[in-house]
């Protein structure tokens, strides 16, 4: 009998802002570019995001936090194995974005020169993500990360995530900048102007985050996301791999929609 790679717990965020120059669309998405060397989803846009770590689920991270405690986490995630995870995964999705985008949720209002270069020590590998929130006294606002799916690699898959969605509103005064490691580039694009780049082949992206474009699509402003997702009750999806017309494909519980495998 085959083994199937247990998935690792991951985090990741949809950052939203109203769009610019009269779009086809109310609001624009953060979306970020895979380093073609990825080894998973390679040269894809995606969401920010990354593996919940142990630091994550600290103590110490905890009380950095601001708008969330464990219980409350793991009221929203009653999956997770301990109460201590289910904030974890808030707080890898606020250091993943961090990370990867420059952006930190913060209700401090950091001086934007302040979070770039703490960013590069943290990049660096000369600072922790806490080691620099004690130092500035920053504080995570967590209430601004509503959840908002929870997707699950297909079992097939050699490199699986267990991940959780997130959506927020982008803070007004900090702009994203990508890594230049991970990642190889950033952009604000509609949702809309995304599927119909991604249909013409020019936007390559994964099934999940596919269908969180297309969720997301329906919505004709910021507030009606937040509203609709604070009220939601989120399904647990797990895709699988199958053979549609001579190609491997990740397809959706129902059988209808699917993407091809990278």
């Amino acid at each position: 009998m085959s083994e199937y790679v247990v998935p690792k717990k991951a985090s990741t965020v949809v950052i939203m802002r109203p769009a610019v120059n009269g779009t086809d669309s109310p609001f624009e998405v953060l979306m970020v570019e895979r380093h073609s060397s990825s080894v998973f989803v390679p040269d894809c846009y995606v969401f920010p995001g990354g593996v919940i770590d142990a630091e994550d689920c600290s103590d110490e991270s905890a009380s950095f936090c601001r708008g969330l405690d464990r219980q409350k986490a793991f009221k929203i995630l009653g999956d997770m194995p301990t109460e201590a995870m289910a904030l974890g995964a808030w707080v890898a999705a606020a250091r993943e974005t961090y990370e990867e985008a420059g952006i930190l949720f913060s209700a401090d209002s950091p001086d934007p020169d302040i979070l770039a270069g703490h960013r590069r020590q943290l990049l660096d590998g000369k600072a922790g993500f806490t080691d620099i929130l004690k130092k500035e006294k920053w504080t995570l606002a967590m209430n601004r990360l509503l959840y908002f799916a929870h997707w699950t690699t297909p079992e097939l898959s050699p490199h699986r995530y267990d991940v959780r969605f997130f959506v927020t509103f982008a803070p007004e005064d900090q702009e994203a900048t990508h890594d230049g490691i991970e990642l190889t580039g950033n952009t604000w694009i509609t949702p809309r102007r995304a599927l119909a780049e991604y249909e013409c082949d020019r936007f390559k992206m994964v099934l999940p985050t596919i269908m969180t474009l297309r969720d997301l699509d329906r919505f004709d402003s910021i507030e009606a996301v937040m509203a609709a997702t604070a009220a939601k009750t989120v399904p647990s999806i797990l895709t699988t791999i199958e053979e549609r017309d001579g190609r491997l494909c990740e397809v959706m519980p129902d059988g209808k929609n699917f993407s091809p495998c990278l």
